[in-house]
């Protein structure tokens, strides 16, 4: 009973505090009705702390929510930490190291994880760089961070269904010292002319047949999306994206369809 009380504390603080989930139930044109996809987002997951703690002892934070994950196609996550044994705490109010042993459940619920947001690169370009080195020896699949600037940048690609889907993950919010550079590893910022000509490359190189944005943006505890969000998230559909997902408020803020996007 005590050992169950836990871990809902723990589920509870990942999972509710951390956490915005949103459904996505993609569908292609018209003509091609009969090919759908469902689409399972999860907001910040955070696993350090009591999470990380809980995970040493064996305990899946996630298996609470095992049963509205599994339900989807395709599970794709946020992951709010770094993951890795190496470097430096940046000068923050808060920083975030998950140890590697993680990784497993994370391959157990996700499909891939989003490496864009303000807390990746809390330890700095050597730890991220290992995350990466971890993640691609564990075959966890990853998109919106890299080794230079080019990788994070990258689309993940998923078949399913019979439809190839494009993943994209951005950055928007500080600091933007996380950025991946030349030759520097860190996050895919959201510089405007480089999202659009991201969104193009995915459906004319990589022939994806639905592109997705997976943003990080926008204001903690505002249940509306600010004017920023609004005008991006238009840009990127008008550049072709079929659908904008975002997470990093901590709460669920309100959706708009433009252009039946």
């Amino acid at each position: 009973s005590q050992m169950k009380n836990v871990l809902k504390s723990i589920v509870s603080i990942v999972l509710c505090c951390f956490l915005t989930t949103a459904f996505a139930q993609v569908q292609k044109t018209a003509a091609q009705q009969s090919k759908q996809v469902s689409i399972l987002f999860v907001g910040d997951m955070v696993l350090d702390d009591l999470p990380g703690k809980a995970i040493e002892r064996g305990q899946d934070p996630f298996a609470a929510f095992e049963k509205i994950l599994s339900s989807a196609d395709i599970r794709i996550g946020n992951l709010e930490c770094v993951i890795a044994t190496t470097g430096k705490a940046t000068e923050k109010n808060f920083t975030f190291r998950a140890h590697p042993r993680v990784i497993p459940l994370l391959k157990k619920h996700f499909d891939a994880i989003s490496l864009a947001n303000n807390h990746s690169g809390d330890y700095g370009p050597e730890a991220f760089s290992e995350m990466l080195t971890l993640l691609k020896e564990q075959k966890m699949a990853h998109f919106g961070g890299g080794n230079n600037l080019s990788e994070a940048h990258r689309p993940h690609i998923i078949e399913k269904n019979g439809l190839r889907i494009a993943l994209l993950g951005y950055d928007e919010f500080m600091p933007r010292s996380f950025e991946a550079n030349i030759n520097k590893a860190g996050v895919a910022w959201s510089e405007d002319e480089q999202v659009v000509a991201d969104i193009k490359i995915a459906r004319q190189h990589y022939k994806a047949d639905i592109v997705i944005p997976f943003m990080h943006w926008g204001w903690e505890n505002e249940t509306t999306a600010n004017q920023r969000q609004r005008k991006l998230a238009r840009i990127m559909i008008d550049a072709g994206a079929d659908a904008v997902i975002g997470g990093h408020p901590h709460v669920i803020q309100d959706t708009e369809t433009y252009k039946g996007k």
